[in-house]
């Protein structure tokens, strides 16, 4: 396993939040003193910035304030968890949230000041390269990478908020930026991701020692997310064309054993694309340090509290009990199809403590084992090494299938990456395959991944979808969920701490 980009902090002053605060917060010097241009002079100082850009990547599980893993946060608006917790209480922005009824008190306000602190980081050392420190193939190397993080970092604010402030440089008093709408949002990241892409500075894959760096390959994946989500099927054919591009590379394929997948031994295999790091050796984060280098409390949030001991956790491991796994989810596999265990932690016949919502299964792809945190020096429940994995290669598999039909393309071909998926999960091959039954493939392959919701709402656009936001997203029979998606559902709200920090912020309507 490799863990070369390090999560570490501390480097530098935490980043514009676009919140009113004194100007020295923005203002960094080396610790003697000495201006920024005579500190980033080497390659080795720009990396250390370059570092600091990916270290918001893994704030969003526990950011010392808030507990808002993106998978937590996206499944919880989905249909295949409930929220769980204490009661429906704990972690109230979460149920509010589930039931279509947030407000700028109970949204994921913490989301806004990890990522506009990763973008203000980015800025940073695309402003550091340009001094002309270290040598040149290193410069367009890292700043590249920052481009790219950045569009990263702003894809999340999009997808969650849709209408937010946008900046390519780092503010000055009063440290604000233009409210953008979405659309206004995404036409302008397009184009800087194109021209990020066509720069073909990024290799297509890393090397093992460098595992964690962005690449071409994750790019073309970040391309392919934006424009299917945006419904913009004028930039479906170059999609298309990225796919096929990684799948004819060689670089990557489907790793043989979906359960492995999501083991130590599978991360960074010959299917990923792109993860999020996380590591339990050495790990600095602890109660007081929750930004410092570590490991993810995800795996805590999502198991049940109380537990026994067995399953490879040991008795007096203690999880929180959020995200209980759907019984309806568990009973949507099919009789053979492996992606059900390693996807479903089903304990239905374990007893412990029992906490809100509890099914008594789980989500297995992330679930704690004692092995994945016994070499942390600090709190266990803090620091799981379980690697976020954001994209694989069976999406770049499955976004192919679904990018050919949209563009009128052979069928045939489609069919048969959808049925590469199914092979690996034991199933047999489709003759042919519709719009929905690659959303129906998906839905099976990238649950608990913080995929679902989305591929609902951008169904909304598709012609022949029956899987939609408006169709799936309804009242349950458990007396739960009592409201249903609409349109305005989109976007959640902005936090109200933004809105009174900046007049000129305009709330979504929720």
């Amino acid at each position: 396993m490799n863990k070369k980009i390090s999560i570490i902090t501390g480097l530098f002053a935490a980043s514009v939040m676009l919140v009113s605060c004194s100007d020295d917060f923005l203002e960094v010097t080396k610790p003697d003193g000495d201006p920024l241009e005579e500190y980033y002079t080497t390659n080795e100082r720009l990396y250390e910035s370059l570092v600091s850009a990916y270290s918001p990547l893994h704030w969003p599980d526990w950011d010392g304030t808030a507990y808002n893993d993106l998978t937590c946060d996206a499944e919880i608006l989905g249909d295949d968890f409930w929220v769980g917790g204490a009661s429906i209480t704990d972690n109230q922005h979460w149920h509010k949230l589930f039931n279509f009824e947030g407000d700028g008190n109970n949204t994921l306000g913490t989301l806004w000041g990890d990522f506009y602190s990763g973008i203000k980081r980015c800025n940073d050392v695309i402003l550091y390269c340009s001094w002309g420190g270290g040598t040149e193939s290193n410069r367009r190397m890292y700043e590249t990478e920052a481009r790219l993080l950045r569009v990263y970092y702003y894809n999340i604010l999009w997808h969650y908020y849709g209408n937010v402030p946008f900046y390519l440089e780092n503010l000055g008093t009063p440290y604000t930026a233009p409210q953008l709408t979405a659309d206004e949002i995404y036409a302008q990241l397009l184009p800087e991701l194109e021209s990020i892409i066509e720069s073909n500075v990024l290799p297509l894959r890393r090397s093992n020692a460098e595992a964690g760096r962005v690449t071409q390959a994750m790019a073309y994946m970040l391309f392919a997310e934006m424009v299917m989500y945006q419904n913009d099927a004028a930039r479906y054919p170059k999609a298309l064309a990225y796919m096929k591009e990684i799948i004819a590379s060689g670089d990557y394929k489907l790793h043989a054993d979906f359960t492995d997948l999501w083991q130590e031994s599978g991360e960074w295999c010959e299917e990923s694309i792109f993860e999020i790091n996380y590591d339990d050796d050495n790990a600095q984060r602890d109660w007081g340090t929750a930004m410092f280098a570590g490991g993810t409390v995800f795996p805590t949030l999502c198991s049940p509290n109380g537990w026994p001991g067995g399953e490879g956790w040991d008795s007096g491991n203690d999880g929180w009990g959020f995200l209980p796994m759907r019984v309806e989810t568990y009973n949507m596999y099919a009789e053979g199809d492996l992606r059900r265990e390693a996807t479903c932690w089903d304990v239905r016949g374990y007893t412990y403590t029992e906490r809100y919502q509890d099914t008594h299964i789980w989500h297995g792809k992330y679930r704690p084992q004692s092995v994945n945190n016994q070499d942390c020096p600090s709190s266990k429940n803090l620091n799981y090494n379980n690697n976020k994995r954001i994209y694989r290669y069976a999406e770049t598999l499955l976004n192919a299938a679904e990018l050919l039909l949209q563009t009128g393309g052979s069928v045939s071909e489609a069919t048969g990456y959808v049925n590469q998926v199914r092979a690996r999960a034991g199933l047999d091959n489709l003759g042919s395959v519709s719009i929905d039954d690659i959303l129906t493939e998906r839905h099976l392959e990238f649950c608990g991944e913080g995929k679902r919701y989305f591929d609902l709402v951008r169904a909304e656009g598709i012609s022949g979808a029956t899987q939609k936001a408006s169709t799936v997203l309804v009242p349950d029979n458990y007396g739960y969920r009592t409201n249903s998606w609409k349109p305005s559902k989109k976007h959640i709200p902005l936090s109200q701490s933004e809105l009174d920090a900046d007049p000129t912020l305009k709330q979504n309507e929720y």
